[in-house]
């Protein structure tokens, strides 16, 4: 058996277009929806995300903005810019790209965004929404994935998923969206003792580590969903996943690639995420 590709770019373009439209009605009543990017520093990584951020934005007709800072900019003149975006209404979403440098605190510069405009779904309040299921907005990467899975009609109800990473980024996030959805959820680490047992019972897997091999076919029971949201280098410097695919797609029912797999689904989520500000705020 074969495991069916959940292709990233495919739903993801389903979803750019109907950001379009959204946009497109707005606009039609006066409305630009607007996203604001602050990237500070160099890393190189970053500076590839946003640019694919800005793209994906102008393609939807949505407006976006980046501002770029040196590394060394004071942590302080970044909360007053912040502060200065939650004050205009011109803006909808407001995106700090992460990871910042070394000398400030990622969480006090999240905690500073407008939730109204946290289109990243980082903040606080974003993550006491998620927690009581209450209407806020979801981290980007972990929406994307639970949009993969509906996009195969796969029903969670009384699954069990293992989601192998506890980042507040993906993992907990992820861990919470499928216990919505009434699956039994094991979330886990790479070091985690009895991993492999564990991924044998799993209906759905997420692999969200950012270590090579995580997951390997022998950790697979047949038929399962492998959601790779990993983002390594393989030896020859080429783009790679958490999980092992050559060999998990010989045993899996469906699997995600990287790249192609979630990395523009989690871009296409922050569209969705812009848009929806930018509809709160202007009532529609």
């Amino acid at each position: 058996m074969t495991a069916t590709l959940i292709d990233g770019n495919a739903l993801a373009r389903q979803i750019r277009a109907q950001v379009g439209h959204r946009t497109a009605a707005l606009k039609a009543r006066g409305v630009q929806p607007r996203l604001h990017i602050i990237l500070v520093g160099e890393d190189p990584a970053s500076q590839v995300y946003t640019r694919h951020k800005v793209n994906d934005s102008t393609e939807t007709g949505l407006a976006a903005t980046l501002e770029r800072y040196p590394a060394d900019m004071a942590e302080a003149d970044l909360l007053a810019r912040i502060a200065q975006l939650n004050a205009d209404p011109a803006v909808h979403g407001i995106l700090v790209q992460l990871p910042l440098p070394g000398h400030m605190d990622a969480h006090q510069v999240i905690r500073a965004i407008d939730p109204a405009k946290d289109v990243d779904g980082f903040h606080l309040q974003s993550a006491g929404a998620l927690m009581t299921g209450l209407a806020g907005f979801w981290p980007c990467t972990p929406h994307g994935c639970m949009k993969m899975l509906e996009s195969i009609g796969y029903e969670l109800r009384g699954r069990h998923a293992v989601v192998i990473g506890r980042s507040n980024i993906v993992g907990k996030p992820m861990a919470l969206m499928l216990l919505q959805k009434d699956a039994t959820v094991t979330i886990c680490h790479s070091r985690t003792q009895g991993l492999k047992a564990l991924t044998l019972q799993a209906d759905v897997i997420v692999a969200a580590v950012g270590k090579r091999n995580v997951l390997t076919a022998d950790m697979v029971k047949p038929g399962a969903v492998v959601i790779d949201v990993g983002m390594n280098r393989d030896d020859a410097g080429k783009l790679c996943g958490d999980v092992d695919y050559e060999g998990v797609k010989e045993v899996a029912g469906w699997i995600t690639p990287v790249p192609g797999g979630v990395g523009p689904m989690t871009r296409a989520m922050l569209l969705v995420n812009t848009i929806e500000a930018a509809e709160r705020a202007s009532g529609a």
